[in-house]
């Protein structure tokens, strides 16, 4: 799966879950985005993201 629609994905989870999520595009290194969900923080990089990156991606940020 590709970031965009990963973090479609996680707006809408979050939606769901009625949590705040911020996505900053600048606050990464190099092409990395910085995502805050309910004072939780974490890191997405671009590309093609595995199943399991996803999973400790939603882990981190308390919607796994």
């Amino acid at each position: 799966m590709k970031r965009e629609q990963f973090l479609r994905d996680l707006r809408k989870l979050a939606k769901t879950r009625q949590i705040e999520l911020e996505i900053f595009e600048d606050k990464g290194k190099g092409s990395h985005y910085r995502i805050k969900c309910g004072g939780k923080i974490s890191t997405v990089k671009s590309g093609d993201l595995t199943p399991m990156y996803m999973r400790l991606v939603r882990k981190q940020l308390g919607l796994e």
